[in-house]
């Protein structure tokens, strides 16, 4: 019964063409597990403050400004001001689930839609995004870096925004403010959950 009531709970919402069914359902004594098939084309997306469970096209190739062979400094600084304009034009835009924009978003909707946005290839979760280069501490991400953190402290990724300098990132926040928003890295909540960056335009 209360693997039937699971199921019925929980949300999928589905984006574009990706096909999503539940394969089976897997119980232990104190655990449900939800076994889902869906498209190679396509990859789940889960957030952990609302429980909706997301299916989203993967990202299709574009320019990764980090392998570029280009040693024009001046226009690698010129893309991370584009990044940051264009995250910051975003002040305020309501937070939603699996969103990528342009008008609302999730944390990694936000940051996948200012990236790609600006030519440069990156993964749509901030999971797979947190794997998709060189991990950066504290004291190496740069301004433009993704920042990456555990949010609920469970030892994996489920929260990214992008790192404006000065101890300052933008991200969609599903928190009290649930939309795009300035927090402090080096104080308050998000200090301890900080994990590490990734940059994806070379300096």
């Amino acid at each position: 019964m209360r693997s039937l009531i699971l199921l019925a709970t929980v949300a999928i919402i589905l984006e574009g063409a990706c096909d999503i069914s539940i394969e089976r359902v897997e119980n232990s004594s104190d655990t449900y597990t939800l076994v889902l098939k869906h498209d190679s084309a396509c990859e789940i997306l889960m957030d952990h403050n609302t429980s909706h469970i997301s299916l989203v096209a993967k990202a299709h190739d574009s320019i990764d400004i980090s392998k570029e062979s280009s040693s024009d400094t001046s226009s690698k600084n010129a893309m991370v001001e584009k990044v940051i304009a264009l995250a910051k034009s975003k002040l305020g835009d309501p937070y939603e689930p699996a969103k990528a924009g342009p008008d609302s978003f999730d944390c990694s909707g936000f940051v996948y839609y200012v990236y790609t946005q600006n030519g440069i290839n990156i993964p749509r979760t901030s999971r797979t995004q947190s794997e998709s280069g060189t991990k950066l501490s504290r004291s190496e991400i740069k301004r433009g870096d993704m920042l990456f953190f555990d949010t609920h402290e469970r030892k994996h990724i489920n929260h990214s925004g992008i790192y404006l300098g000065e101890g300052k990132f933008i991200h969609a926040s599903s928190g009290k403010a649930y939309s795009v928003t300035v927090s402090d890295l080096d104080k308050g909540f998000y200090k301890e959950k900080f994990r590490w960056g990734v940059r994806k335009i070379a300096k």
